[in-house]
């Protein structure tokens, strides 16, 4: 990593960790650290497939990111929000409907969630090429930082469990790496996200809803973990589990892409953020994000050279299998889904009452409330 000037910027002062006790999902801990020899790298890919097969969540340490490293990355987090006016906001806004990118702000209130309540949540949109588009003057300084941990996110983490979940699936170790050019055309980016306590009254007409059940539509997501418990994901018995706070630690998941590319053996992992607790209600909610993409012009068509995805394909009806062999391209599927996501009107899904869906790309979309 490149030497850095680091700007003087205000210390953001995170909450302490919640003392409820919530029922938490039991998620796989991998430790990069422990995949250098390869016996240790083939036992520590068998426990990643496995992990992501389960829940398709599970933890990463031993990344190489210090404890140091990553409060000074929330610290930026916060300069887009908290240094930057609401006219100034405006100007950096993104066009989400129109152009179906995410870069830019997501500003409030631009989400429908439900029974007529709209988001309390901001976030700020970074492509990899942080040079793409301009940026408010507060986050202009630290635009090396940024730079350095998109990189660090997609080299040191996002690769290093691509390679894992390859050999997990019986391919060549860099079969995902090769689909996710940093230089490609693509839309991988850092996401800034900052979400404000709610009145009483939309908590009541949203039922403690922050963001309903939905899936990221990319291969993988990595959030770092911080500390205001919201987040929770569906598990296989009908329940929704909590996530838990780990210091320093990746918190990744599958997306839609990473389940095309593999048949479903990955599913995308329904996951939503609600409430928190009553000892963090008083709290803004800061976290930090690498979402990855492929490249822009990827199909994402099963890749049957993995002898796992080839028996699941064999296991579908003729029918499912026509369909999968309509995937779209990566920029079909991101364009589609960031332009439609909270801004469409969804129908009351055969799967149950609280399940909604729309159609994106002739592919069904569903969201869970």
């Amino acid at each position: 990593m490149l030497a850095i000037e680091k700007q003087p910027i205000p210390h953001y002062m995170a909450a302490p960790q919640t003392e409820a006790e919530l029922d938490y999902a039991d998620l796989a801990i991998i430790d990069l650290a422990n995949a250098k020899k390869p016996h240790e790298r083939m036992e520590l890919a068998a426990r990643a497939r496995d992990a992501m097969i389960k829940t398709g969540f599970f933890y990463v340490i031993g990344h190489g990111y210090t404890q140091e490293q990553a409060d000074r990355m929330v610290d930026i987090a916060d300069v887009p929000f908290a240094q930057v006016s609401d006219d100034e906001k405006r100007v950096y806004a993104g066009t989400m409907k129109q152009t179906g990118s995410y870069q830019g702000y997501k500003l409030r209130n631009y989400w429908h969630i439900d029974g007529g309540v709209r988001d309390q949540l901001e976030n700020y949109n970074i492509n990899r090429d942080v040079t793409k588009k301009t940026h408010p003057a507060a986050l202009r300084p630290l635009l090396p930082e940024i730079y350095e941990f998109a990189r660090f996110n997609h080299f040191h983490v996002l690769h290093e469990v691509f390679r894992l979940l390859a050999l997990g699936l019986e391919l060549p170790q860099d079969t995902f790496v090769n689909l996710h050019g940093y230089d490609a055309v693509g839309e991988s980016y850092v996401r800034f996200m900052k979400y404000y306590p709610r009145s009483d009254e939309e908590e009541v007409k949203s039922k403690n809803v922050w963001l309903k059940g939905h899936t990221d539509f990319g291969t993988i997501t990595i959030l770092w973990s911080q500390p205001v418990a919201a987040l929770q994901i569906f598990s296989s018995d009908g329940t929704w589990k909590w996530v838990k706070h780990i210091p320093n630690a990746l918190v990744i998941n599958a997306g839609d892409a990473l389940s095309f590319l593999t048949a479903g053996i990955f599913p995308a992992t329904i996951h939503r953020v609600v409430q928190p607790p009553p000892d963090q209600r008083q709290y803004t909610r800061l976290g930090a994000f690498y979402f990855s993409m492929t490249d822009d012009n990827v199909r994402l068509a099963p890749l049957t050279n993995s002898p796992l995805v080839a028996r699941r394909l064999a296991e579908l009806s003729a029918e499912k299998r026509a369909e999968i062999e309509k995937a779209p391209t990566m920029e079909e599927w991101r364009k589609g889904r960031t332009a439609a996501y909270g801004q469409t009107e969804l129908r009351k899904s055969d799967a149950g009452s609280n399940v909604e869906e729309e159609i994106i790309s002739g592919v069904v979309v569903k969201h869970y409330n």
